[in-house]
């Protein structure tokens, strides 16, 4: 019966997938920004049956396969060059977006404190799983989860778009790329999407990066938690809350990463693996493009989308100016 219900999304999904693969042939477009795309158009034009809902929203499950797959195509020596600075600008971004935004929204534009900390932890860690974890952990209210969401989903669909065009502009390598859209930008899927849609090297870049951000999420939980909880707000933060928040695919992604740098996978299996998961990002980007709703984006309130564009500005100055010295 499950099997069933989840049938028909994602059969829409694999559909999607072969369109967008196709349409990039013919136009000469990266076949992932297409994928995106087309979920939004499918989402705000025509929209979709009800009973794809279930199938549709498996793309995070194979977002996260596939980002477990590329971990076996990954250059582990490359990653301990440079490893310890880029995670150095990792902790530093994320710290300084998370303190711009709780600044600019308790002191300057006067939103509410745990709308601005839904914000701050949707910036600078991982998007709306971020403000879905720290949410709970703060007893934030629905409509401040919403607006949050909101938030930053407006900014994942504009970043999908400039991201790219910048990094063109400025003939950006594809380390520099690819590790700046994973230390500034929102979301994971977004972040994927441009690096890969950029150059394979930024796309594993990009990921890597995003992967390290991610792993802070339970840190900046607990921080909360903690603080909400020593006002006498509520605060409260489980393990079973942090490890059900916590994205698992970062520990698949480790582990085929070392089972490569072993050099257990051949020249050919690496080969196969990464169709595997180009396949699977595929997928996973057309369900990313039907959760872009032109008219949820539309009611964001001004304030808060103000709010995390000045933090991204200075986030994403910031981080590019330094990774292009290090680079």
């Amino acid at each position: 019966m499950g099997v069933r219900r989840l049938l028909p999304g994602i059969v829409a999904l694999c559909l999607g997938a072969v369109l967008a693969r196709w349409v990039a042939r013919v136009v000469g477009v990266n076949h992932l920004l297409v994928a995106i795309a087309l979920g939004v158009v499918v989402s705000n034009a025509v929209g979709l049956p009800d009973d794809c809902d279930p199938g549709v929203a498996t793309h995070k499950l194979w977002l996260g396969s596939g980002i477990v797959l590329m971990g076996a195509s990954i250059s582990t020596a490359t990653v301990l060059e440079v490893g310890g600075p880029v995670f150095l600008v990792v902790l530093a971004v994320t710290g300084i977006t998370l303190v711009v935004v709780e600044l600019l929204a308790r002191n300057v534009f006067g939103l509410t404190e745990r709308l601005g900390t839904l914000l701050a932890a949707g910036a600078s860690i991982c998007g709306v799983s971020a403000v879905v974890a720290v949410a709970g952990a703060v007893r934030a209210t629905e409509d401040q989860v919403a607006y949050a969401a909101a938030t930053v989903l407006l900014f994942d669909a504009i970043t999908i778009v400039v991201y790219p065009i910048v990094g063109d502009l400025l003939d950006l390598s594809g380390a520099v790329f690819g590790t700046w859209a994973g230390v500034s930008m929102f979301s994971t899927g977004p972040v994927v999407a441009v690096g890969f849609a950029y150059s394979d090297a930024a796309g594993q870049w990009a990921t890597m990066t995003k992967l390290s951000r991610n792993a802070l999420i339970g840190v900046v939980v607990l921080g909360y938690a903690s603080y909400y909880a020593q006002r006498g707000d509520d605060g409260a933060a489980s393990v079973r809350t942090l490890w059900a928040e916590f994205p698992k695919f970062v520990l698949g992604f480790l582990a085929l990463a070392a089972l490569s740098s072993l050099g257990v996978f051949s020249s050919a299996q690496q080969a196969s693996i990464e169709h595997a998961y180009n396949w699977l990002f595929l997928l996973a980007f057309v369900g990313l493009g039907t959760e872009i709703r032109l008219a949820d984006i539309k009611s964001t309130g001004l304030l808060p989308a103000v709010v995390v564009l000045l933090a991204l500005l200075v986030g994403s100055l910031l981080s590019l100016t330094v990774l292009s010295v290090l680079f």
